[in-house]
């Protein structure tokens, strides 16, 4: 069980930092952190409606999947001998 625990730690941590990243990297309002760097990648990703909903596609994903992460590992810890 310490193997799958470290496993699930280690992707927590991936997808939580990926999930950082990409809310960064939305538009928002203001333009959001991209504006503030002076655009880069991000601005050739949003440049079209279709980057933007890709974007928020993969967002989208990677919350559920850092959710069944959380859930993941709340169950290996209850059930954990």
């Amino acid at each position: 069980m310490t193997i799958l625990t470290t496993i699930l730690w280690v992707l927590l941590v991936v997808t939580s930092l990926l999930i950082i990243t990409l809310v960064l990297i939305h538009r928002g309002r203001g333009g959001g952190i991209t504006d503030m760097f002076g655009g880069g990648i991000a601005s050739g990703i949003q440049s079209s409606a279709v980057g933007e909903r890709n974007l928020s596609r993969i967002t989208w994903a990677t919350g559920i999947a850092w959710g069944m992460i959380v859930v993941l590992l709340g169950l290996v810890s209850r059930f954990s001998v």
